[in-house]
Formats: structure tokens, sequence, C-alpha cells
């Protein structure tokens, strides 16, 4: 059977593991599974996953905190949380901060299959849409007549800031001098689109679905950028005034505009 995607089940429950990955992989899918929260984080350090089944409650780090973990890193995987009845707010309080879904334990084995379905089905929209958005940015270059040197990497890689500062969006590194600032895959999708659209008020919601592929209300997409913005906003004050080129536009969205 062809596989359908790469699945990573967390739960510290060994019986409820080897259930959700048999049922995921006579699906097709390709699944691992761990028993806690920093095996996880681990794991996508080591490999690329498309959906995190995460159980909500687990000893030592919550499931919570890997997906706080996971969003601050900016892995792009589709978070299905498992969760008691008892636990159900907080299940609802993580798709306001990016999961995909819930299930509540024991899950049917119909619900499983439809949660990661839904959620490797968003992600795949997602990097769809990121897909069109590097093609934009493309065109753009192109219709400005940019060309790299030999030794350069394409302009959709790389984009000078100011003097002696530019940015390598493939190697996510800010260069400042002999300097280099590294930038997480967030920080990386948040400065290309600023940069793409400078001058111009990206509300926040558009922001959020743009950099994380999903939607928020305004006041959550507000409070979900607001670290992310200081983040990208300390990196960029490596350069000379850098740091004020993120503006806030209260209660709008962030726009990008360098100093002349």
């Amino acid at each position: 059977m062809d596989t359908r995607g790469n699945v990573l089940v967390v739960d510290d429950e060994r019986t409820t593991r080897a259930t959700l990955a048999d049922i995921l992989r006579l699906e097709g899918y390709t699944v691992a599974s761990v028993a806690d929260g920093p095996a996880a984080l681990e794991q996508l350090r080591r490999q690329e996953y498309d959906v995190m089944l995460l159980d909500l409650k687990m000893p030592g780090m919550s499931g919570l905190e890997v997906l706080e973990r996971v969003r601050e890193a900016g892995w792009d995987v589709e978070v299905v949380l498992l969760t008691a009845h008892s636990s159900v707010e907080s299940a609802i309080s993580a798709l306001r901060h990016g999961a995909a879904d819930y299930l509540i334990k024991p899950a049917h084995p119909d619900e499983i299959r439809a949660a990661v379905g839904k959620a490797l089905e968003r992600r795949r929209q997602r990097l769809k849409q990121r897909h069109l958005l590097e093609e934009l940015m493309r065109t753009m270059h192109g219709e400005e007549g940019s060309r790299p040197t030999p030794g350069e990497h394409p302009p959709d890689d790389r984009i000078t800031l100011a003097a002696g500062a530019w940015v390598d969006f493939k190697r996510r590194q800010l260069h400042v001098e002999n300097e280099e600032v590294p930038l997480s895959p967030t920080e990386t999708r948040l400065l290309k689109i600023l940069l793409m659209r400078e001058g111009e008020v990206i509300p926040h919601q558009e922001l959020v679905r743009l950099v994380q592929g999903y939607e928020v209300e305004a006041a959550e997409a507000s409070e979900m950028l607001r670290p992310l913005v200081s983040r990208l906003r300390s990196k960029l004050g490596h350069i000379p005034g850098g740091r004020d080129w993120l503006v806030n536009v209260r209660g709008v969205g962030y726009l990008l505009e360098r100093s002349s």
C-alpha cells in the first residue's frame, strides 16, 4: 500500500500507542510512536511529520507544552490532540493556538481516521498556499529584472536588506557584515511575507493565515503574533535601524518599512 503520510503518535499509555499506530498503518500511513513530550520533540527535530496525534495529559511535559514548543520552533506539523472528557476545555484552548482537532478518549477508529485525514488535507492546502506565495515572489523578482550573479543564490533565496546586510531564506540566516543570525522557520516565513508586501499594512488574521496556515479570530491573531514579531524585531536589530522597520499598527496589523 502506498504511503499516505507520516504520522507521529505521542501517548504515555503503551496500549493506546499501539492501537493508534495499528489503525493508521492499516490506512497506509507511515507511523512512529513515542511515550512522552521530550521524545516527541526529539523525533520532530530528526524527521518531518505531516500529523502528530498528541495526548494532552502526560506526566512531565504536557501536550499543551509540546504544542507550544512545536509552534515556537516553527515545525510544520498538524496536531490532533487526544484528551479525556475532563480536559476538553484545555483542548479547545489548544485549537485556538493551532491544533487541527481533538479527539476524546477512547476514540472510535473511524474518528481517528477522519481526524488524521482532515489534518493531512489541511497541511497539504497550507503547503499549496505557501508554494503559490513563493511563486508570486519569484514572479515579482522577475518583473524587477533581478538576476543573480555567479555564485549567488537566486533572488527568492537571498535578498539585500541594507548596506552589508542580507537575508538567506534557504539557509534561514540573517547576515550582517560578518555576523550570521539564525532565523526560525516561522520567523523566515514572516520576514519573507513582510518584505514581499513592504510598505503595506497586513492585518493580524491574514498574517497568521499566511505564516501558520490556519484561521483564528482577530484578537487571538494579535496575541499569537506578538512574541513572533518581537523575536524577529530583535534579530533585525542587528542591522542599524533595523529594529524600527517592523511597525505595529495598533488594532490592525503590521508592516515592514525600511529606512531609505
